[in-house]
């Protein structure tokens, strides 16, 4: 079995977030970062589609980025290792609130979520050839009522900006936040236990090219 030591991946991830996660859990990484294009748009789409689910839309968005990162490993000619991605989105009435596109866009899903209970989905994945594991963490979250005034002040932090749902759980708006239920590292963006699991599961070198 792969140990801690022997893990190394690629991480196609532009969140420090996600680096500090895994290295808590002593997996060696190296950054496999996604370019702007000309255009100065992403180069994996996370725009939602037309009656897509949150939990289809988190799945469908990890793994166009873990299916490009692969892609960049090889155009980059870098030698082969699984490469890993992750998506984060918060759901409240079966609704996606993914990133805010500007500080009001961010002030209405804080609204949408203060006082209420709310869903954050992760989806990761792990791909090496045309193996890819997939798991989804669901996470329960309990916002306590938030007035007006909190919701500026939180903002004017930028803390906000670039982050599913508006908020960062890791920052000040763990004030915010009376109830968890599911996993704290999910809600971070990259969940532990699952990622953990997806880089065990795809096994050994050896493993690997023998499809295990």
């Amino acid at each position: 079995m792969i140990t801690n030591q022997d893990r190394s991946i690629y991480l196609a991830s532009r969140s420090p977030r996600r680096r500090e996660l895994l290295a808590q859990i002593g997996v060696r990484f190296q950054l496999l970062l996604f370019r702007e294009r000309a255009d100065g748009e992403s180069e994996v789409s996370e725009e939602t589609l037309a009656g897509e689910t949150p939990h289809d839309y988190v799945v469908r968005v990890c793994r166009a980025k873990v299916e490009s990162g692969w892609t960049r490993m090889q155009q980059r000619t870098l030698p082969r290792s699984p490469v890993l991605s992750a998506d984060t989105t918060v759901t409240v009435d079966g609704g996606i609130l993914a990133k805010p596109a500007n500080q009001q866009d961010a002030a209405r899903m804080l609204e949408a979520l203060s006082g209420r209970r709310h869903e954050v989905l992760t989806a990761v994945a792990l791909k090496y050839d045309e193996r890819v594991e997939l798991a989804v963490s669901r996470t329960e979250v309990e916002f306590r009522v938030l007035s007006a005034e909190e919701i500026h002040q939180y903002l004017a932090t930028g803390e906000a900006d670039d982050k599913a749902g508006a908020y960062a759980i890791q920052g000040r708006a763990g004030q915010f936040i009376a109830e968890i239920r599911g996993s704290y590292s999910g809600v971070m963006g990259l969940p532990l236990y699952e990622t953990a699991q997806l880089i065990t599961r795809m096994g050994t070198p050896q493993d690997r090219r023998g499809g295990a």
